[in-house]
């Protein structure tokens, strides 16, 4: 079977997509929450490369759940033991006696049930963003109260479902980005429809495994974001604490979604735990002067003019960002919700790129700051890191409206290229050690 060859399982009655990626050693059954279709995600570039990355060292099973994506419609929405079945179903297909499970957010119930019900077909367990139970409960109080969740979900979930308006929730640090958001609006029309999310929704309400995690007897493992806003992190830690001999890791970041936010540092924890050995990234150095701009005052912005607008005007302004960058030639790394990061092979193009940057970006009616530092940087796939990031994105932060500020490094690389600079005194950089003398780009 080739990869990324949608093929169907039969569960009973129902017919249940699948699709395999990878032929590494060891089986893995990517389980992913509520109405997440595999074959639109491969339009996302970083979730495509979340799921090639798990393929380097596994062959991935991923499958629609039924309802959802192209598996069969149903009435109503299936229990955790039709689901479990549907799992099963899947590997029979796909030739897989034994799998690692990996649960990821709505999936994890599924994943342990299954784990618990059948530890000979299961290897290992992954749980990312999990829950053992969706409401609240006396002994469960870090999870929202069920009618709050309802509420929730009528109100704000199922009528802008299409939309991207989840962003918000599931995956903040890009909710700027109006490609992600125009992949994600499509991703969830292909999921499924709002009433097949309602029901789906008040099914998940019910769920509580709690009593089930003693029984499991496989290695697990339990990741969770501690800034996650979509499931509390004491969520991850109850896992870990309730599953015999489970190891849990807690990650940096804001986002529910595995493939947004630091992907690799995920990807690295289960190639760990599947194969015993962590992965060593080949790390290229390279000196380069880094960008941050991001829009003044932007929640006071959004709120404002409302989503619409403010959808509208985060559009305008990556366009203008992106043609300064490519008139400049600064290579993009990332948005950053309303700001970009970028990197230069010349500290005077960047220079002239940020002033071109929050020149432009007032015509929208809004005021950008920017900050800049040279230094060394590690490049780290698509990705950069490194002491002069960070000291770049404090620098940033010290801007002020329409201002350009940059380290006394940038100044100095930029002798004789006839641009000038007012004394801004020296700064603590937070997180960044010593005293840091700075300097605004005169206009």
């Amino acid at each position: 079977m080739s990869d990324r060859e949608v093929r169907y399982a039969r569960s009973g009655d129902i017919s249940v997509a699948y699709q395999t990626v990878g032929d590494g050693p060891r089986d893995l059954v990517f389980v992913t929450g509520f109405t997440m279709p595999f074959e639109a995600g491969w339009d996302y570039p970083p979730y495509r490369r979340f799921i090639e990355r798990l393929a380097s060292f596994s062959r991935v099973i991923m499958f629609d759940k039924r309802g959802i994506g192209l598996s069969d419609h149903v009435e109503g929405a299936p229990t955790l033991e039709q689901r479990i079945d549907d799992v099963r179903a899947v590997m029979d297909a796909a030739g897989s006696s034994d799998s690692v499970m990996f649960g990821v957010s709505e999936g994890a119930p599924m994943s342990i049930l299954f784990a618990a019900s059948s530890p000979e077909r299961t290897s290992a367990l992954v749980l990312y963003g999990g829950m053992a139970r969706a409401t609240e409960a006396s002994d469960y109080p870090f999870a929202p109260p069920a009618e709050a969740a309802v509420q929730s979900a009528l109100e704000f979930f199922v009528p802008f479902h299409g939309t991207g308006f989840s962003a918000e929730v599931y995956s903040p640090s890009v909710a700027g980005d109006q490609t992600y958001l125009s992949w994600l609006s499509r991703w969830e029309r292909i999921g499924a429809p709002p009433n097949a999310l309602r029901d789906i929704f008040v099914m998940f309400l019910d769920i509580d495994v709690r009593d089930v995690l003693p029984a499991i007897r496989v290695p697990t493992l339990v990741l969770h974001r501690r800034g996650d806003r979509a499931v509390n992190v004491r969520a991850g830690r109850y896992l870990a604490e309730h599953i015999p001999g489970a190891r849990f890791v807690e990650m940096s970041g804001i986002d529910h979604l595995p493939w947004v936010g630091d992907a690799n540092a995920i990807a690295d924890e289960v190639e760990e735990f599947v194969t015993g050995v962590r992965p060593e990234r080949e790390v290229d150095r390279v000196l380069a002067t880094v960008l941050f701009t991001d829009i003044v005052d932007s929640t006071k912005v959004a709120t404002e003019r409302g989503d619409a607008v403010w959808r509208e005007l985060l559009d305008r302004h990556n366009e203008i960002i992106r043609k300064c960058l490519a008139e400049h030639r600064g290579r993009e790394i990332k948005t950053t919700g309303d700001g970009f990061l970028a990197t230069f092979d010349g500290p005077a193009r960047a220079i002239r790129c940020a002033r071109a940057i929050t020149d432009q970006i007032r015509e929208l009616g809004v005021e950008v700051r920017a900050g800049l530092h040279s230094g060394e940087i590690e490049i780290v796939g698509e990705d950069v890191a490194g002491i002069a990031v960070n000291t770049a994105a404090r620098v940033a932060e010290l801007s002020g409206a329409r201002e350009v500020l940059v380290s006394q490094t940038v100044k100095d690389l930029v002798a004789g290229s006839g641009l000038a600079f007012e004394d801004r005194g020296s700064h603590s950089l937070k997180g960044v050690p010593g005293e840091w003398h700075l300097f605004a780009v005169k206009a």
